[in-house]
């Protein structure tokens, strides 16, 4: 695909077990525009070409980072890729200007309901107290963070539920297309 729009990086270790994520990577497949990257499927030895990487964020203006919230962050290989894709000089500090002014927008799901993420439940705390990683990169790297997209309790959601939630990415994803590129 040339120049696609938005890069989805699909990250999820056992995309044979997803009930959602899998499916909302279908949505964004079935656009043009949206180029859906997986990272599992492309990195099975997590050995990661960095400059392949790097020219696939240049093009996109949003990046979407869809994955299952594992251990309160994102599954280990999408770790390891932004720890070795993100470098200082292209993507934050001094001259870094690659990822500037793009969207960053988190899709992930979590196995707990969202009852669970409050002060004297399983979690200890609201959801949004673990984003700040997230959002903190975004911002290191001059990127837009974007109200994230999250469906708790995946395990358990009903199938109403599930479209709904895969329907209201693909719109997001749709409504983002149908704005002007940046030059």
């Amino acid at each position: 695909m040339p120049n696609p729009r938005i890069l989805v990086l699909y990250a999820h270790p056992a995309p044979h077990r997803s009930r959602i994520n899998s499916r909302l990577a279908a949505a964004a497949r079935a656009l043009d525009g949206v180029l859906v990257h997986d990272l599992y499927e492309t990195y099975p030895d997590f050995f990661i070409d960095v400059p392949r990487e790097q020219a696939l964020l240049e093009q996109a203006d949003l990046v979407v980072f869809l994955h299952p919230i594992r251990w309160y962050s994102m599954p280990s290989l999408l770790k390891e890729w932004v720890d070795s894709v993100l470098e200082p000089g292209w993507a934050y500090g001094p001259g870094a200007t690659a990822l500037r002014g793009k969207g960053y927008w988190l899709a992930a799901t979590t196995g707990s309901p969202e009852d669970a993420y409050r002060d004297g439940e399983r979690h200890g705390r609201p959801f949004e107290a673990y984003l700040p990683p997230f959002e903190q990169t975004a911002r290191l790297c001059g990127m837009e963070w974007w109200p994230p997209h999250i469906l708790h309790g995946a395990n358990g959601a009903d199938e109403a539920t599930i479209d709904a939630h895969v329907a209201a990415f693909r719109a997001r994803l749709e409504a983002f297309l149908l704005t002007p590129a940046k030059e």
